[in-house]
């Protein structure tokens, strides 16, 4: 498939005299996909059941008169403020039973019923107006879902539902009592009517309680999603995507992605260095205008597993952007390096956010490819530059990795829900293990915790995950590779009990977990062969083979066959220490690649990214600072 660019652009936001330019200027750059409508609601109906659709009509045949193709997003994450007046109620309510109000956007619960009928009334008449519009080519969902911390809401609406999902889930209240525990601290309810939602308890709620709420609050996404889906299909065949967006782990994306055709995602790489990513000091100063090295590869293989190998970066980071805590412009040529890394991994389209910076409202200190008054701001010249090198070069495919990480979001909610350590994450633990697979040089899959055949990859990385599927315990005992699973993983059943047999209870392997430690950062754990263990570790028994040992003697790594646990959190360096080997007995190929240079080997091309401010000398190649290899 054909690589292409695209960006994203608001019509409604302009007079409708710039349009023509606007779209001429679009694709002479080399710009092939312009998203538009997501965020537009009160103009297609300023008043409820009063369409206005002809400003539409004409951008979209703006727009495809000068060759784009129009992604058309459905407006529901901005509901306008008539729709409040007529559902008071649609708001979702915060932890503290607070309303979260209009004035901005994403102002709606997604468990309110009238909400969905809305949602279903405004998403059927753009279907029915645009759904064989030869000019709309794509649509979007809604836009982010989980931005702002929605998907929890504590609202009456969501505590109706939640009612109704575990009566479903459970069938009668005596057997969610079991499978709670609700014995513990006469917890016991009589009736599916008596259980609230777990917030404002004295101490923590019941963690069970807790973990279904998230999983009940995360088919709500899905569900809603599943609605616009459904209503879209019937009236047309293009492809339907969502934005999904960084280190956004509240509702299972896999589960969302199943109903759609394209996963799409939002890299901001210097907003989320910035605001998300658990880094040191030292770390942040060296890229503070080049975002992590490794952060946007580990989305984009995420988001290739989501889409089914299908997915497009919907909104990339052109220069500086307005919301996270600093807000650096990007070195000169990171806009371009974004974009080639996104396509080395597989996707189809970069769409850049946006065409025009905003001289008004709450985004108008984000950049786009234009400044305010329309002159190319820098990173115009650089999607100029990708469009040509585009246009020159072949497309690469997309190659099986020989290594692949499982990735669980239900894991993610469990260990929130217990941590047991203050700074235990599970996206974390995940990303440093992804982290030093690409510190070796090596592509990587990540995969569903749902896999149930693992043939083909030699490495299987397996960190952390709570409840551990029968489809993928089954996939690792037919496992001929090699099997790194741990810490922490299998260590919960799916209502948040500790399992007997203890964990990690994996096929051929006799160990057992019988006790935990967290520990402050510095408390380290040290390794009898060096290397450490930070934030967790486990005391092992059984008879499984001891690979490595902590200094106090207990096992650190044991193994039975290919199938190996790792009792502990190891920093960066350990990481190397235990994957090398692991690799090099399967036969995988390593490199040390330096700290702000990566590789991506993708259709028999190597590309080599230098995400320094230096330039780096490797394999006989010098990489231009903030620079892109491929060859």
């Amino acid at each position: 498939m054909k690589r292409t660019l695209g960006v994203c652009y608001y019509p409604e936001q302009w007079d409708e005299a710039v349009w023509a330019e606007d779209a001429r200027r679009m694709a002479a750059l080399g710009l092939t996909w312009v998203r538009i409508g997501e965020f537009a609601w009160t103009r297609m109906e300023p008043v409820e059941g009063v369409y206005d659709w002809g400003w539409l009509d004409r951008a979209i045949a703006v727009l495809g008169a000068a060759g784009l193709r129009v992604v058309l997003g459905t407006p529901t994450a901005t509901p306008p403020r008539w729709m409040l007046t007529k559902h008071p109620d649609m708001l979702a309510l915060d932890k503290e039973g607070r309303p979260r109000g209009f004035g901005s956007r994403r102002h709606y619960c997604f468990s309110s019923r009238p909400y969905r009928a809305e949602c279903a009334r405004i998403v059927t008449a753009m279907a029915e107006r645009y759904g064989r519009n030869p000019d709309v080519a794509a649509w979007q969902t809604d836009n982010e879902y989980a931005c702002h911390d929605t998907v929890l809401s504590y609202s009456p609406a969501a505590l109706h539902a939640f009612r109704d999902w575990l009566a479903q889930r459970y069938q009668s209240p005596q057997a969610l009592n079991r499978a709670w525990g609700n014995v513990f601290w006469s917890m016991d309810y009589a009736s599916f009517d008596e259980i609230g939602l777990p917030n404002l308890t004295v101490t923590e709620a019941n963690p069970a309680h807790v973990m279904a709420f998230r999983r009940f609050a995360s088919d709500e996404v899905a569900g809603f999603n599943r609605l616009q889906v459904d209503i879209l299909r019937r009236h047309s065949e293009a492809p339907i995507a969502h934005n999904y967006m960084g280190q956004i782990t509240d509702f299972d994306h896999f589960a969302v992605g199943a109903d759609l055709d394209i996963a799409a995602w939002d890299a901001y790489p210097l907003g989320f260095l910035s605001d998300r990513l658990p880094a040191t000091a030292e770390h942040r100063r060296r890229f503070v205008r080049q975002g992590d090295p490794d952060f946007q590869a580990f989305h984009h293989d995420l988001y290739r597993a989501v889409g089914r190998g299908r997915w497009w970066i919907m909104e990339q980071q052109p220069g500086p952007v307005n919301w996270a805590p600093w807000n650096p412009d990007p070195l000169p040529g990171m806009a371009r390096l974004w974009a080639w890394e996104a396509f080395a991994h597989g996707a189809e389209a970069v769409c850049y956010f946006r065409w025009r910076q905003a001289p008004f409202a709450q985004e108008q200190m984000h950049a786009g490819l234009l400044r305010p008054d329309s002159v190319a701001a820098p990173a115009f010249a650089e999607a100029e530059q990708v469009a040509g090198e585009l246009a020159a070069m072949p497309d690469v495919a997309v190659e099986r990795a020989e290594v692949a990480v499982v990735f669980d979001y239900t894991s993610a909610w469990a260990w929130e829900t217990q941590p047991q350590g203050r700074d235990f994450s599970y996206f974390r633990l995940v990303f440093e293990a992804y982290r030093a697979l690409r510190r070796l040089g090596l592509n990587i899959d990540i995969l569903p915790p749902d896999m149930a055949d693992l043939s083909g990859y030699k490495l299987v990385l397996v960190p952390g995950v709570a409840t551990m599927s029968p489809a993928l315990l089954g996939a690792l005992a037919a496992f001929v590779g090699t099997a790194l699973v741990g810490p922490r993983s299998n260590s919960k059943t799916a209502e948040f009990a500790t399992p007997v047999p203890l964990a990690p209870n994996l096929p051929g392997l006799n160990a057992r977990v019988m006790r935990v430690e967290s520990l402050p950062p510095d408390v380290p754990v040290p390794l009898a062969a060096g290397g450490q263990f930070l934030h967790w570790r486990e005391k092992l028994e059984g008879s499984a083979e001891v690979v490595e040992t902590c200094a106090d003697g207990f096992a650190a790594l044991v193994r039975a066959g290919g199938m190996h646990y790792l009792a502990g959190w190891p920093d960066a360096a350990t990481w190397g220490m235990v994957l090398r080997p692991l690799c090099e007995a399967q036969g995988i190929a390593v490199v040390e690649m330096p700290e702000g240079l990566r590789q991506r080997r993708a259709g028999g091309v190597r590309f080599l990214f230098n995400y320094d401010a230096e330039p780096v000398a490797f394999d006989g190649v010098v990489v231009p600072a903030a620079g892109v290899h491929w060859g």
